[in-house]
C-alpha cells in the first residue's frame, strides 16, 4: 500500500512528527489577491511589504492541543514600518537572538475566526533559527488561544491540508468520521470529501423518510438499483443498539471501471445514517476505506 506523507503547505516537506504539526499561512490575509509587483519581500520570505497594505512579519503561534499535541502556526503579524526594517537589520545578524516586537494579528484561522484576526501580539526570538513566536496575545478571548489546551479534533478538522495525524471530523446531525492521516477535506455538493492521490472517500448523511422503518428495510431501500457484489466481497455487522453496518465493493474486474469501489453505510434505530464511496488504486488498500466505513459514528452508534 502506497504510504502519504503530510507535507507542510508552506515549504512542502514531509511532516513525520505526530506531536507538533506546522501550518503554514503564505500570505497575510490582506495581501491575498494582490499583484506579485505589490509584494516585496526583503531578502527572505518572512518579511513583507505590501503596497496599499502595509508591513508584515512571519511569525510563529504555538497552540496546545489535547492528546499531547503542538499546532504551530506559521502566520503573520502586521507591523509598522520601522519594525520592518529593523527585522530586516537583524535578521541574519547576532541581534536576531535577542528581537523583540509588538503588532497586530493578520491571519483569520479557524476557529478563532474574528477575534484572533487584529488582535495586537508580543512576540520574541526564542531560537534563532527559527521565526519569531508569539508570546501574547492581548485581548479578552483571543488570548485563549495561547493560554488554554484546546481539542485536537475540533482544532484539526478546520485544517483542509493533509496532516500528520488521523482526525475525527464533525460531518453535522451527530455524525462523525476518522480522516485519516495524509488525506485532504473538502465539502461539495451535499458530501464531505477526503482525497490523496491514490484513493478518494466521499461521505453523505442520509434519513429515512418513513417514520419507525428497521434499519434493515432502511437498508434494503438504499441498495435498491445496487450491483451485486459477490458474497466474498460484502459485510454485515450488527450494532448492539439496534443499529447495522452494511459495506460491499466492486473490483475492476467486477465493475469494468478503473479503481476499486468500495460502499458502505451505517444506519441508526432512529432513522438517521450514513454513507461512504471510497475508491482506490491499490487492491489492499481494501483496509483503509473498511477502516473508514468503521469509523462513521453518530450519537448511540457504536
Amino acid at each position: 500500500m502506497t504510504t502519504h506523507l503530510p507535507t507542510c503547505s508552506c515549504c512542502g516537506d514531509a511532516l513525520h512528527d505526530e506531536r507538533r504539526i506546522d501550518f503554514g499561512f503564505n500570505l497575510p490575509d490582506a495581501a491575498v489577491g494582490l499583484p506579485g509587483e505589490a509584494l516585496h519581500r526583503l531578502g527572505v520570505r518572512a518579511l513583507l511589504r505590501a503596497d496599499g497594505v502595509g508591513s508584515f512579519i512571519r511569525c510563529l503561534l504555538p497552540v496546545r492541543l489535547s492528546q499531547d499535541t503542538e499546532l504551530v502556526l506559521g502566520a503573520w503579524v502586521q507591523v509598522d514600518d520601522a519594525t520592518l526594517r529593523r527585522a530586516h537589520e537583524l535578521w541574519e545578524e547576532p541581534g536576531y537572538a535577542g528581537f523583540s516586537f509588538t503588532g497586530t494579528f493578520a491571519n483569520h484561522i479557524r476557529p478563532w475566526g474574528d477575534d484572533l484576526l487584529g488582535a495586537e501580539v508580543a512576540t520574541r526570538v526564542a531560537d534563532p533559527d527559527e521565526l519569531p513566536v508569539v508570546t501574547a496575545v492581548r485581548h479578552p478571548v483571543a488570548a485563549r488561544v495561547v493560554t488554554e489546551v484546546w481539542d485536537r479534533d475540533e482544532v484539526l478538522s478546520r485544517f483542509p491540508h493533509p496532516l500528520p495525524v488521523d482526525v475525527r471530523t464533525d460531518l453535522g446531525d451527530g455524525w462523525r468520521v476518522v480522516r485519516d492521516a495524509g488525506l485532504t477535506a473538502g465539502f461539495a455538493d451535499g458530501y464531505d470529501r477526503f482525497t490523496a492521490p491514490d484513493r478518494t472517500a466521499a461521505v453523505s448523511l442520509k434519513r429515512d423518510d418513513v417514520p419507525g422503518r428497521a434499519p434493515a428495510d432502511f437498508l434494503t431501500a438504499l441498495l435498491s438499483g445496487a450491483p451485486d457484489a459477490r458474497p466474498a466481497q460484502r459485510l454485515r455487522e450488527e450494532l448492539a443498539d439496534g443499529g447495522l453496518r452494511y459495506a460491499f465493493w466492486l473490483t475492476p474486474q467486477d465493475s469494468g471501471r478503473p479503481r476499486h469501489e468500495f460502499y458502505g453505510f451505517t444506519l441508526h434505530p432512529s432513522g438517521s445514517g450514513a454513507g461512504i464511496f471510497c475508491t482506490h488504486e491499490e487492491p489492499d488498500a481494501l483496509a483503509w476505506a473498511q477502516r473508514m466505513w468503521r469509523s462513521l459514528a453518530c450519537d448511540g452508534v457504536s
